[in-house]
């Protein structure tokens, strides 16, 4: 299996460090953020990942060069011209995730994480559980958040909510049909079979731009009733988004937890 970790974002939440240093780069208990993510899925077995860029993009290509990976085959998915948030940004990625001519016999699933995701999920349960017939796997746990993916009770997504403004999706979606649904939040990690890379250039055909998430794909998967994209909860689970500078602390004491 491959890997892609997304690392493009402008990191505005962590201002002014991110003005001179990619979020990716931010250093915690020791290693960056990168560094703790490739070295998570190399532990697994995943040596072959590739990490887009764009907010002050070189820097990062001089950090993964300088540490020859670590150990990995790291290739680099270049937005430096235009960002295009994940569903745009892993289609771009494609050349380098997928043979040159894709189809389901030389192609692999594809695990995809956020690079300001920290967490102690066991990756190679995760990928274990993962079903070749399944457009995608999403690991989900059950916090409190504001925007919830909405599950059945057999763990197939079935809509979006916004638990502040009431917002549902799919459009078909009602509040009724949404009461009986199990709201989880999404943890920035999943893993997608290659049939969804079709669904992904079918969705950028669709939306008619190149700039998408991956989860407005997912949601219209589930409006078009297209494939299966289904919910892992992983065991014990502790994550963390180190997502605003004054988290910092509390992200220093959970990354030194991890080791």
């Amino acid at each position: 299996m491959k890997a892609m970790i997304f690392a493009a974002g402008l990191g505005t939440r962590l201002k002014p460090l991110t003005d001179t240093l990619p979020k990716a780069l931010l250093p915690l208990a020791g290693k960056t953020l990168l560094q703790w993510q490739i070295e998570q899925l190399k532990a697994a077995g995943i040596t072959d990942i590739v990490v887009n860029i764009h907010h002050l993009g070189q820097q990062i290509i001089d950090y993964l060069e300088a540490n020859h990976g670590f150990g990995c085959r790291v290739q680099v998915s270049d937005e430096r011209d235009a960002l295009l948030e994940t569903g745009g940004g892993l289609l771009k990625a494609a050349p380098l995730l997928q043979a040159e001519q894709p189809c389901m016999a030389d192609s692999e699933p594809v695990l995809v994480c956020n690079v300001d995701i920290l967490s102690n999920i066991d990756l190679r349960a995760l990928m274990a559980a993962h079903k070749a017939d399944d457009l995608a796997t999403l690991v989900v746990s059950d916090r409190q958040t504001q925007r919830y993916l909405l599950f059945s009770g057999e763990g197939v997504l079935r809509g979006w909510t916004n638990r502040q403004t009431g917002e549902l999706r799919p459009a078909s979606l009602t509040a009724g049909e949404a009461a009986d649904l199990v709201p989880m939040a999404f943890s920035g990690m999943q893993i997608v079979s290659p049939q969804f890379f079709h669904v992904l250039r079918k969705a950028r055909e669709d939306f008619g731009r190149d700039k998408f998430s991956m989860i407005d794909v997912y949601l219209k998967c589930v409006a078009d009733n297209v494939g299966c994209v289904r919910a892992y909860v992983p065991y014990e689970y502790r994550m963390m988004d180190v997502g605003k500078i004054d988290q910092l602390e509390q992200a220093e004491c959970f990354a030194a937890s991890l080791r």
